[in-house]
């Protein structure tokens, strides 16, 4: 049976041709953004109780709802795999790096003759500062946006992380290699979609797919225009997690903007609208699902720090209701590409499973399990994290190292099971999840992979 599992993972590892969706489920226009930093807890339709966010709440209602989609624990791991639809032990270089020369959805999409658009955070070129110890072998080393596959980009931290600028207030971007410092008095996310929404605008007569990285609400958790203290230009860069519930609802209230620009320009019965997080809350952040007390889990392996918010929403073409499908983040380019009415290229090796036709009240071929391999090393402030392998269902979750848990429900349910007196279930479990981490880590592997290192990028020998 292990040997059959096997030969199954590697096969599902090869590049396959991806058939078409029936007319008319082909979306005319796809927009995809990816919020920064924040757990299921942080929407009211997953039941979050702390923040209001009507606008991503009625594109649930109107939509479908995922509750179980995962992302990795920390922002470049997750980038990463959604652009490329590889685990990250295929390509894993360094953190904050896009290693050059990958191929992205960017690419894709742009070759089956999408308009493309790529619009605010990058981080993915460079990010150690440049007296952190072995900086010097990584500084620059990423890809740059003008080779990401997007005919047009507008990005904050696009350079060196020096040179970054502000991502809320009087923030910075690269825009189509025109450096743009200190925009005075205006907001990151209100200028991302502004730039969005003059590209789909000039482009309306084409096919579109726009890729929409969220700054927020990310740290450093700052006012936003909705709060009070804006009206104080000295007070827009004042840090304080107090600010956090501003934040988050801000960023409901620029997709929701987004979504009526796009009602605007006379496009939105021909867009597919996605929403989904690249890692958890920020663990300074408490916050309330129901009546349970969540605390972030941002970096952590935890449910808290790797279930995420996904909707998925199209008016006329994307029935109302919720998905209980496993939804990982090498999912999206596969997707993209079943949606475009197009295969994979033949030549790319991806991991990811299309979701496509559960969006339209088809079976598919649903996830059975998502692997993580997490290890954001090297990298400046890395110094804390271990290399963490595991892989899960809806019931159970494994890790290399033999812990098994319970992670059964829609919630942050997390229980560690002891191996000595485990039920049918869980230890039949085990067996499978154990096969899919063997199957999966097998070649290619990326040279990180292959050698673990501490955050300096030195080797780590073990004992």
């Amino acid at each position: 049976m292990f040997r059959s599992l096997m030969l199954l993972v590697a096969l599902a590892f090869l590049p396959v041709s991806t058939p078409a969706l029936a007319a008319p489920a082909k979306p005319f226009n796809i927009v995809l953004i990816m919020a920064d930093d924040v757990g299921i807890e942080g929407l009211g339709c997953y039941g979050g109780t702390d923040y209001a966010t009507p606008n991503l709440d009625r594109l649930a209602k109107n939509g479908l709802r995922f509750t179980h989609a995962y992302a990795q624990p920390l922002c470049t791991p997750t980038r990463l795999q959604i652009m490329t639809g590889k685990y990250n032990h295929r390509n894993w270089l360094y953190f904050g790096i896009l290693p050059k020369g990958e191929k992205t959805f960017g690419h894709m999409m742009s070759d089956f003759g999408y308009e493309t658009c790529l619009a605010g955070k990058w981080q993915l070129t460079s990010y150690d500062p440049p007296d952190f110890p072995g900086a010097k072998k990584r500084r620059g080393t990423g890809t740059h946006p003008s080779d990401a596959g997007f005919d047009e980009y507008s990005l904050f931290h696009s350079e060196e992380t020096e040179d970054k600028g502000s991502r809320y207030a009087n923030p910075t971007f690269l825009r189509n290699g025109k450096l743009h410092k200190a925009v005075e008095g205006e907001y990151g996310d209100d200028l991302t979609v502004d730039y969005i929404l003059d590209f789909m605008k000039r482009n309306r007569a084409k096919p579109q797919f726009v890729y929409y990285p969220m700054a927020l609400p990310h740290w450093p958790m700052v006012p936003t225009p909705h709060s009070k203290v804006w009206s104080d230009p000295k007070r827009r860069l004042e840090e304080d997690t107090k600010y956090f519930k501003d934040m988050v609802e801000y960023m409901d209230f620029v997709v929701g903007r987004l979504v009526r620009g796009i009602e605007k320009i006379g496009l939105r019965e021909k867009t597919l609208i996605l929403f989904y997080s690249d890692n958890g809350t920020d663990k300074r952040i408490t916050s309330h699902l129901g009546k349970e007390e969540v605390v972030g889990g941002k970096s952590k392996v935890t449910q808290n720090g790797i279930r995420v918010p996904f909707i998925a929403n199209w008016p006329g073409k994307i029935s109302p209701g919720v998905s209980h499908d496993l939804i990982d983040s090498t999912d999206f380019l596969p997707t993209l590409a079943e949606l475009a009415g197009k295969p994979v290229p033949k030549n790319w090796k991806t991991d990811g499973v299309s979701f496509a036709p559960q969006l339209f009240g088809k079976k598919g071929t649903p996830r059975d399990s998502v692997f993580f391999w997490y290890d954001p090393r090297p990298g400046w402030d890395k110094a804390g994290y271990t290399r963490q392998i595991f892989a899960l269902d809806r019931r159970y979750k494994l890790f290399s190292d033999g812990r098994l848990f319970d992670v059964r429900g829609v919630g942050m349910r997390e229980v560690a099971l002891d191996a000595r007196n485990l039920t049918a279930a869980a230890t039949a479990a085990k067996r499978k999840l154990r096969g899919v981490i063997d199957a999966t880590m097998q070649p290619p592997l990326s040279a990180t992979a292959r050698q673990e290192v501490d955050a300096y990028g030195r080797p780590i020998r073990k004992k």
